[in-house]
């Protein structure tokens, strides 16, 4: 199996043991110990590149404010996580009859792990509690996770005799087609958590019932996050926006606030929902993202990045993950609006699902394409501080970039010449 850009490709099917545990140690919270998987027989499972493509996250995670006695994660989640096959390149879909053939093919976890690898590869501590196949799907995805992208998975389980889902993305144009394989679930990934672990944060879905553990964690200090899907029976139930009470910050996007809350714009959406949570943030895609602070009365908006965008899937994932690294590292509001944008506008222009997620050294090096004017680029000088060391040094042209903006100057771009790599 070779890595590549645009994710893992099959093309090694050596034998792979799962890990006993994450491959990042954290404190003693109580946490289950972890539980050896064996892999599946007959099958051989997919072995991936166990080679972080994102080794500078460590220095990351150490530029955040840290305290003696805090949580061993910064974020807690829990959900599904499905086998994600991305066939990219095509004109359209195939006629009935037909076969399109592409060398454009990416596969990756997709899922709840779009966000958890996006938060992971900032450097954020994340813990997922979710149920794997057991077949080689699940073997891939488990050790993706936790042995390459350092996703802590001691709360998740490999589930005999339950096939892992998949889902199978054609993209085409500017548009894609999906069509996913899933039986059902026999344990809800929320049953995996009996006892919730210390983190900073946790992560919800609100689409159903919030579980007992969310309340657990709020009152032991973490926040709590939220966003929710889509209304496949399009009632928009004000009963799921009764489950905010449980909630810190809120971040749907711009098309679901407006329906919930039965009004016409993303502004007044933002009002209206801001009387129900502390924190709320609709995100509206090219259109960038607007969010109240109802405690203060804050205001902020802050638009899209400029570029040009390949595939929006998991953007809406990557700009939460950028959202709660700027809260975790006491940015202003604006600040925390603008970082995430970064992050969203960065995974656009990849066609390869939670793989695609920007790493400290592509947020280093944002801006070397050319196609974001300089001053644009100097409004993100605030993000300077937070770039490791090792994600520096991977400059390969020589144009306006992040690492190139010297802190103790101005906010001006600086034409920097790089050897390339």
């Amino acid at each position: 199996m070779t890595q590549t850009a645009s994710g893992t490709r099959f093309d090694d099917t050596r034998q792979a043991a799962l890990p006993d545990a994450p491959s990042r140690e954290a404190p003693d919270d109580g946490a289950l110990p972890p539980e050896r998987v064996e892999a599946p027989a007959p099958g051989r499972p997919p072995e991936p590149s166990l080679r972080d493509p994102c080794a500078e996250r460590e220095q990351a995670a150490e530029r955040l404010p840290r305290g003696e006695d805090e949580p061993g994660l910064d974020v807690f989640l829990t959900g599904q996580v499905f086998m994600d096959m991305i066939f990219t390149g095509l004109p359209g879909l195939p006629a009935p009859g037909t076969e399109l053939v592409t060398d454009g093919l990416g596969s990756a976890p997709g899922g709840v792990a779009n966000i958890a690898v996006a938060m992971s590869r900032l450097g954020l501590r994340v813990g997922l509690a979710a149920p794997f196949g057991d077949d080689m799907f699940g073997a891939y995805l488990w050790r993706t996770l936790s042995e390459q992208e350092g996703v802590d998975l001691r709360r998740s389980r490999m589930i005999p005799g339950w096939p892992s889902p998949v889902t199978v993305s054609l993209a085409y144009d500017s548009d894609r087609s999906m069509v996913t394989y899933a039986k059902p679930l026999p344990v809800s990934p929320e049953e995996l958590v009996t006892v919730p672990p210390r983190a900073k944060t946790c992560f919800v879905d609100i689409d159903r019932p919030v579980p007992d553990w969310v309340a657990a964690m709020r009152r032991d200090g973490a926040r709590v996050f939220a966003d929710l899907g889509w209304d496949s029976t399009e009632t928009w139930s004000t009963e799921v926006l009764d489950r905010l009470r449980h909630v810190d910050v809120f971040l749907p996007n711009a098309v679901e606030a407006m329906a919930y809350t039965r009004t016409r714009s993303p502004e007044e959406a933002a009002r209206a929902l801001a009387e129900r949570v502390p924190l709320v943030v609709v995100k509206r895609g090219g259109d960038g993202a607007l969010a109240i602070d109802a405690a203060t009365g804050e205001c902020a908006e802050s638009r899209a990045l400029p570029v040009e965008a390949l595939d929006a899937t998991g953007a809406g994932d990557v700009f939460a993950a950028g959202f709660v690294f700027g809260t975790l590292a006491g940015l202003p509001l604006e600040e925390r609006l603008k970082f995430a944008n970064l992050c969203a506008g960065l995974s656009v222009r990849h066609r390869s699902g939670s793989l695609g997620s920007p790493c400290w050294g592509e947020i280093a090096a944002f801006g070397e394409s050319g196609e974001v004017p300089e001053e644009v680029l100097a409004d993100y000088a605030f993000v300077i501080p937070f770039i490791p060391e090792s994600a520096a040094d991977t400059a390969v042209r020589a144009e306006p970039t992040l690492r190139s903006l010297r802190a103790d100057d101005a906010p001006v771009a600086v034409m920097r010449e790089a050897e390339q790599r």
